[in-house]
């Protein structure tokens, strides 16, 4: 882990000690439950709670220190030592910036709509092929995950790859005045976070700034034939390496029939093509693999290295998650979701084989401001017309799916409304049989992997 002298937090974060700590910082945190001995505790005062009513717990645990407000200084000066500056969180990203200026890591940033998390990983997966290699922690990528991650990033680290998010204008270009990339990859852009943008275009031009954030001797991966390609290219002040699916790229990849992990590979510069394997299905992992792919080779990285690389991936958790109960194949892919990400993960499950029937329970799309409701009753008439053995939906979002379902002409006993997971999980209990799988997905905010948790916790479901 990497250390950080009391001197130095104080002149990055331009804050004063109350009294100077014993030993230097191992680490960073802003929640006593996962603070680690010998962690800097930055007490962050919130919408439900204060981090400034934690400290002495923080210091119990034995923080090396906390972070807190003048004010709360001035009021406790007793208490331990304390770091005191005029905002606390302005005072954590002043952190990362200062400790980002000590670091020699080729970054890597990656933004896009869906997809982030898993090309961050495989990036940083098939980076560590060549030499130590850091991450965003799972997918902090927001004002305060970013500067988690970067100051957790090991000193000697070759590169880094960090995950930049947004859901409002103008919060990418801090985030990336942090980063400082050399090197960037946009996923997929779609319609997502509509309840706060005007349209998919000023998504796009939102995700730019990534682009407009890299120097000129950089790199930028882009996925050639995209709906916002041309968009993206002209925002980048450096070379465009891309990559596409069955079209011309610098690394054209192709899907194998009846083989949904499989893949081969063509370099246009060198001349190759390679066959490869995913540790996950679906043609939109191997469209993922393919930008990780087109920024490690840039880095050096060899095919053999990478085959192993990517048959080798372990997935976060709640991302295709596979899981067997009862004889019954649970498939948990409730991290999150939006129209993109729905329609790709119905398309893998339909593609996907099993011995029994293959069922649907799905939760809302949230933050898609006015098109919520045509969004979910789209979705729902698109499910009507697959080979499913029946839809569950869970709460009031997901009931918009069950309708545009029914209106799509799914048969009322295939398509069950629930009002809570608990409600749902019952409703598996009674239909599910050994043989079949099961595919639980919605937004993060809805929480749907309690279906499964709560199919558990009855019995034979261990």
């Amino acid at each position: 882990m990497p250390a950080f002298s009391p001197e130095q937090l104080a002149q990055w974060s331009g804050g004063a000690w109350t009294r100077r700590p014993a030993a230097p910082a191992t680490g960073v945190s802003l929640d006593t439950r996962t603070l680690r001995p010998g962690d800097l505790f930055i007490a962050l005062p919130g919408a439900r709670t204060d981090g400034h009513a934690f400290v002495a717990d923080a210091l119990a645990r034995g923080a090396a220190g906390v972070l807190v407000s003048a004010a709360f200084a001035a009021a406790q000066p007793a208490v331990g030592p304390l770091l005191a500056a005029a905002d606390p969180a302005r005072a954590l990203r002043a952190l990362a910036a200062g400790y980002r200026g000590t670091l020699r890591a080729r970054f890597v940033a990656v933004t896009g709509s869906v997809g982030k998390t898993t090309v961050k990983e495989l990036t940083a997966d098939l980076l560590a092929t060549r030499a130590p290699t850091a991450r965003s922690r799972g997918n902090c990528n927001n004002d305060l995950g970013v500067p988690l991650s970067l100051l957790a990033t090991e000193p000697d680290a070759a590169y880094g790859v960090y995950e930049l998010g947004m859901s409002h204008p103008g919060e990418l270009a801090p985030l990336c005045a942090l980063v400082r990339p050399a090197a960037a990859i946009v996923t997929t852009i779609g319609a997502v976070h509509l309840e706060f943008f005007a349209s998919v275009r000023a998504i796009a031009a939102e995700k730019a700034e990534v682009l407009r954030a890299l120097p000129p001797d950089g790199l930028a991966v882009l996925a050639a034939g995209s709906e916002w390609f041309e968009l993206l290219r002209a925002a980048a002040p450096c070379r465009v390496v891309t990559v596409a699916l069955n079209a011309p790229a610098d690394y054209t990849g192709r899907t194998q029939p009846g083989r949904p992990r499989a893949f081969t590979v063509t370099e246009r510069a060198g001349g190759v093509t390679v066959a490869l394997e995913n540790a996950l299905p679906g043609e939109h992992i191997v469209r993922n693999a393919l930008l990780a792919i087109a920024l490690a080779r840039d880095a050096g990285a060899d095919w053999d290295a990478i085959r192993q690389a990517l048959r080798c991936h372990a997935p976060l958790p709640m991302r295709w998650e596979q899981r067997t109960l009862g004889g019954v194949a649970f498939i948990n892919d409730a991290y999150n979701a939006g129209p993109l990400s729905m329609r790709a993960a119905l398309t893998t499950l339909a593609q996907e084989p099993a011995r029994g029937r293959k069922w649907l329970v799905l939760g809302g799309m949230r933050e898609l401001g006015a098109a919520t409701a045509a969004a979910h009753h789209e979705l729902g008439r698109e499910i009507a017309g697959g080979a499913w053995a029946g839809l569950i939906t869970v709460g009031a979002l997901g009931g918009l799916i069950a309708a545009g379902a029914a209106a799509g002409g799914l048969a009322p006993e295939q398509v069950v409304r629930c009002p809570d997971c608990a409600a749902a999980a019952d409703e598996l209990r009674r239909r599910v049989q050994p043989g079949d799988a099961v595919l639980v997905k919605a937004s993060r905010g809805e929480e749907l992997e309690r279906v499964i948790q709560d199919l558990t916790a009855g019995p034979g479901w261990a």
